[in-house]
């Protein structure tokens, strides 16, 4: 485990906390985390995704879409077959609902060409799939996958946390607030970084108990996930907190709700495609205040984005010599 993180004081002003260094052990490479903020392409082959829904449910489309944000300087292709947007349906969700929960099979059809189909093009390339349920996992990394992108924190699968175990691949492990069809119903937050904080600490707990590795976890807050529009903004102005959990840390702010409320015009939310500046200054932020990774929708945007922020930060090491 890298440098812990710590506060520095210079010339009178506070600086944020400096982003620890750490070695992530994936299925059979290592990323380093730390030196420069790795941005992960989301890449969803769904017909109802929030932002994207749709456009890259063929194979096909899935795969040339990765490709391109290869060039454009994705770190790792996050290859998601299932949508956890507000007010989806779920495995264990009410069974008698009449929204289907999408099986295992229908989503190892939706993602295993595409894993099949980047790698092929790319054999170098990181693949993350994002699923929270097992036997996914298990198909997807044995096609190819470096990655296990679970947004249940392993919760909503009981037999995710021994199979990532098992598995010995990169596990990136997410707080979320309650489940997806529950959220607009939720309680607000009194004081949402301890809780998240606390969360955290529960799921890493629970990933070592099952053998899991430590050098293999990255942990994600869940900005978004649960979270109503304004309790999002501590989340991100306090990230740097996060960084006393001893893990690595993932954000996804990329287009999310609350940045379409806040830049709401005449009351109306800007749309999902058109966040990307305010998605960019929450990126920005995060990296600020110590993620090592962003999922982003927009890969170009947001690699420049984190080479400026990443210039700031080196700074701060600067200073601190």
């Amino acid at each position: 485990m890298g440098r812990q993180p710590c506060n520095l004081h210079s010339r009178g002003l506070t600086l944020l906390a400096m982003r620890s260094t750490f070695h992530w052990r994936l299925r059979d490479r290592q990323l380093e985390l730390g030196p420069r903020t790795l941005v992960m392409s989301i890449v969803n082959v769904t017909p109802d995704s929030f932002s994207d829904g749709g456009r890259y449910l063929s194979a096909d489309a899935a795969v040339q879409y990765a490709l391109t944000m290869l060039d454009e300087g994705a770190d790792i292709i996050d290859i998601g077959g299932e949508s956890t947007r507000p007010g989806s349906r779920v495995s264990g969700d009410d069974p008698t609902a009449a929204r289907p929960v999408v099986s295992e099979d229908e989503e190892l059809r939706r993602v295993l060409p595409v894993i099949e189909g980047v790698l092929a093009g790319r054999p170098e390339a990181i693949i993350s799939v994002d699923t929270y349920k097992a036997a996914v996992a298990r198909r997807a990394v044995a096609s190819g996958a470096q990655i296990v992108n679970d947004v249940s924190g392993l919760r909503w699968d009981a037999d995710m946390a021994s199979a990532l175990a098992e598995l010995g691949c990169g596990a990136v492990l997410m707080q979320m607030r309650g489940r997806p069809a529950e959220w607009r119903t939720l309680p607000p937050l009194e004081n949402g970084v301890e809780l998240v904080s606390r969360e955290l600490r529960g799921i890493a707990e629970t990933a070592l108990r099952a053998g899991i590795a430590r050098d293999r976890i990255v942990l994600d807050p869940g900005l978004g996930f649960g979270k109503s529009f304004d309790e999002n903004y501590p989340l991100i102005d306090r990230f740097g907190e996060f960084q006393k959990l001893g893990f690595p840390l993932l954000a996804g702010p990329s287009r999310k709700s609350f940045i379409g409320h806040t830049l709401r015009t005449n009351g109306a939310e800007a749309p999902p495609d058109q966040r990307l500046y305010g998605t960019l200054a929450a990126t920005t932020a995060v990296i600020l205040n110590g993620a090592h990774i962003v999922r982003v929708h927009d890969v170009r945007p947001a690699v420049e984005a984190a080479r400026v922020a990443d210039a700031v930060v080196r700074s701060r090491h600067s200073v601190a010599r």
